[in-house]
């Protein structure tokens, strides 16, 4: 049996010579000084790897007492070439900001994430180089050839660790790397203590310690508060070490701790299994980190992988009976599909199972306060959780979908959610995974998407006719018969009367009205409530839900499509779906709240994608004529960039350009035109502006394909060649896929970006790794995969 200890292991065996100098035991009493220290932030949010083991289920659990032992709950991150938030326990526990080294020359202190060219590939690929698991091999070279820094990365499935190989090539004289970690316990950086005792460095918030232990020959270390006592704040104003604090004593704050490794001559390596480790204390994270040390990076590796009798990341590729025909599909040989795989299942808790979260990451989070606990995007929405469940099931995987779904019931409005009074229902708009509410709005779309994701399960054999009668009854009815009927709610800062199709927020969570994209999912869900609701032998209800759903229809284009929009002349012909309206006049041009600090005085300036989901459900018909009106203004190039969605992109070496869009016309979220800073950092300026979405391209890819379909002109190569080749396009060297990637408007001096590449956002997006999926087996298939059969037979002619 595994033992439930987490670690991250920093073993060392020298390749060539190296010091033969032992750990320096610095006198007992030396406290550092500088408390709190700098105030703690998290890392840069641009993901270019995340990682965890694959764990099998019990009985649709994650179970310590499951045929694989003791569950690994331990995730990584990987930015700018180094080790970021590592998370131990819940999924959006962080422990790590980061553990990166500092390199040390006689002229010269570099910086790794700053200073050198990095590149990343995956340890395991098959013939055609599709990853074949989640471990990463990272190398960073010196921009002027000093130095290169090799490492690995993977968590141990056996224990509570993480393992990271570090080879050291010197290759200029007096080259001397330290190695530097940066605690974040307990999931914030600022309420910290560390101490270096026995070989072991030790940070403590509470009840989550973190060892860091090595069989390196470590010259010296010290253990002290960021930015102040922590050795690099030495190394830069004297060039050197000198105090060799071991405590921070009784006082908390952001702590670090630095570690001088060996010495490396000219032209000689070093290879360090460097570690660090996880539990409920001292004694649990080093009992943990002493355990993956002892057996090894080979066969850690080897369960992680998946290789021979150990389940690992290669099992649950070869579980997934989809893969090949989507790989065929793809124009990279499945290299993103195969990473996607992975990477959605990667992103769900093991403790609470089936709770899959949007992104491993904290948005612009290099300055992002880790004063106190944040999720970031490391919670649960319904909306990208029906996408990431609905992805999972397009790839053959029929057990995680189940159990997502399952899972749904700990996140509905009813008595059971601690302070909620109201009709029950709905689904809570962010969650902890543990059903903890963060985020109240009511969003509408996120109580249709459980009920479309109901019946697909249901529809395709998931779960049986007994089965769905018992969901229906439980959690799928409450939640048709709000969409029916609204009510009353109160929790937190929520107290308000819902009475749809009128939300109080649309799928960008900002305004509240009628919204295509959201009328879309409401009528569907309801359309599949119905359908669930005759199986269960509730005729009664089932025609309430036809009623409602064929109302909405009946009044969609009277509440949601202008004839009198402000988009005239080069910017349109004023008949289009608007983002959302306010009232129940989509003509009167009035506006919209001030989010993200952008100011819109008329709605009919800002349009979106949304009414595509129309299309996708089967609300409308492709060749739709409103649909079709909507097109050119939803694509004009001539729009200011202010109002503006579409852009094309072209990428060096390959042909031809790949279309994105943004949310909608002013967006604020993301970096602002003037200096180019981040959307957290320039402070929700007035002049943020949310860039381009690459899911988006995958949302057009389906309904052109639909368009297609009608017009009986479907050509796969070319859709495949335009959508699925651009959303391959959009990855970074790591397959991740982001948020948003840079569109080429206004100042790009802080970061320099290139041209379509990802930003400092959220990445990996789990929704858009599932629309990339969605779109290869939409493809594949040669029809919508989330098109909803009874919907589209309802109102589609």
């Amino acid at each position: 049996m595994k033992k439930n200890l987490l670690a991250l292991v920093i073993s060392s065996s020298l390749l060539l010579a190296c010091s033969d100098k032992s750990s320096t035991n610095p006198p007992a009493d030396a406290t550092a000084p500088g408390a709190p220290g700098n105030a703690s932030v998290w890392a840069y949010s641009g993901k270019t790897g995340i990682g965890t083991s694959f764990e099998q289920y019990t009985n649709g659990a994650y179970s310590d007492a499951g045929a694989t032992g003791v569950i690994s709950k331990v995730w990584f991150s990987i930015a700018q070439g180094v080790l970021t938030e590592t998370m131990y326990g819940l999924i959006h526990e962080a422990q790590l900001q980061e553990l990166q080294f500092f390199i040390k020359g006689s002229d010269f202190l570099d910086e790794e994430k700053k200073d050198t060219i990095s590149t990343i590939e995956y340890l395991k690929t098959d013939e055609q180089g599709r990853p074949q698991s989640l471990a990463y091999k990272i190398v960073n070279k010196d921009k002027e050839g000093k130095y290169e820094i090799e490492k690995h990365i993977f968590t141990d499935p056996d224990a509570q660790t993480l393992m990271m190989r570090v080879q050291f090539r010197a290759l200029a004289d007096g080259v001397t790397a330290y190695a530097y970690v940066n605690p974040a316990i307990a999931n914030t950086g600022s309420n910290d203590s560390t101490v270096f005792a026995n070989g072991n460095w030790t940070a403590t918030d509470g009840n989550t310690s973190m060892t860091l232990k090595t069989t390196a020959k470590v010259v010296q270390s010290v253990v002290g508060f960021e930015g102040v006592s922590d050795g690099i704040s030495e190394l830069k104003t004297a060039g050197k070490i000198t105090k060799n604090y071991s405590t921070t004593g009784a006082t908390k704050g952001n702590v670090a701790f630095t570690l001088q490794m060996p010495e490396v001559k000219n032209g000689a390596s070093a290879q360090w299994d460097i570690v660090l480790g996880f539990g409920k204390n001292e004694s649990e994270s080093t009992a943990a980190a002493e355990q993956t040390l002892a057996k090894g990076y080979d066969k850690v590796l080897a369960h992680y992988n998946g290789d021979g009798d150990a389940i690992g990341w290669q099992d649950y590729l070869q579980s997934l009976p989809a893969l090949g025909k989507l790989a065929a599909t793809a124009t990279d040989n499945g290299k993103l599909l195969y990473t996607s795989a992975m990477v959605l299942k990667a992103q769900e808790d093991k403790t609470h199972a089936g709770a899959f979260i949007a992104s491993l990451s904290n948005p612009w989070g290099d300055h992002k306060s880790a004063e106190k606990p944040a999720t970031g995007y490391k919670a649960v929405w319904p909306r990208d959780f029906y996408q990431v469940a609905m992805a999972m099931l397009a790839l053959g995987d029929t057990e995680s979908p189940r159990v997502a779904f399952e899972y749904l019931e700990q996140i509905q409005a009813s008595e059971k959610i601690a302070g909620y009074t109201g009709v029950p229902g709905w689904f809570l708009q962010k969650t902890h995974v543990d059903g903890e509410p963060e985020w109240v709005g009511v969003q509408l779309d996120q109580t249709g998407m459980p009920l479309m994701l109901g019946w697909r399960l249901w529809k395709e054999g998931v779960l049986s006719d007994a089965d769905i009668t018992h969901w229906y009854n439980k959690m799928l009815k409450p939640a048709a018969n709000f969409l029916v009927d609204g009510g009353a709610v109160k929790i937190l800062w929520n107290d308000t009367t819902i009475k749809p199709p009128f939300t109080q927020q649309e799928r960008w969570e900002e305004q509240q009205g009628y919204s295509p994209s959201t009328t879309a999912a409401v009528i569907a869900g309801l359309v599949s409530a119905a359908d669930i609701a005759t199986h269960a032998g509730d005729a009664e209800n089932a025609k309430r839900y036809l009623a409602a759903a064929d109302k909405y229809s009946t009044e969609l284009e009277s509440l949601t499509y202008t004839t009198k929009g402000s988009l005239t002349g080069d910017l349109g012909n004023g008949n289009y779906y608007l983002r959302i309206n306010a009232n129940d006049n989509p003509d009167d041009h009035s506006p919209l709240d001030v989010r993200n600090a952008q100011t819109i005085a008329d709605e009919s300036q800002v349009i979106d994608g949304g009414f595509l989901e129309l299309v996708r459900y089967g609300v409308r018909a492709a060749n739709d004529k409103k649909i079709l009106e909507t097109l050119p203004e939803y694509d004009n190039l001539k729009l200011p960039d202010l109002l503006r969605t579409k852009y094309e992109f072209t990428f060096p070496g390959v042909e031809g350009t790949f279309p994105g869009w943004r949310r909608y016309g002013i967006d604020g979220y993301g970096e602002e035109t003037t200096k180019g800073m981040g959307y957290v950092e320039s402070n929700n300026s007035t002049e943020g502006r949310g860039r381009v979405w690459p899911f988006f391209t995958g949302e057009r890819g389906h309904f052109e394909l639909q368009l297609a379909k009608v017009n009986n002109q479907a050509d796969i190569e070319k859709l495949r060649n335009t959508y699925v080749k651009g959303m391959e396009l959009f990855a970074n060297e790591g397959m991740m896929l982001p948020e948003q990637v840079w569109d080429g408007v206004g100042n790009n001096s802080t970061y320099n970006y290139a041209l379509g590449q990802g930003t400092n956002s959220a990445t990996p997006l789990a929704w858009t790794h599932a629309e990339y999926i969605k779109l290869l087996r939409s493809y594949s298939d040669g029809k919508v995969w989330d098109r909803n059969a009874s919907t589209e037979a309802r109102y589609v002619k």
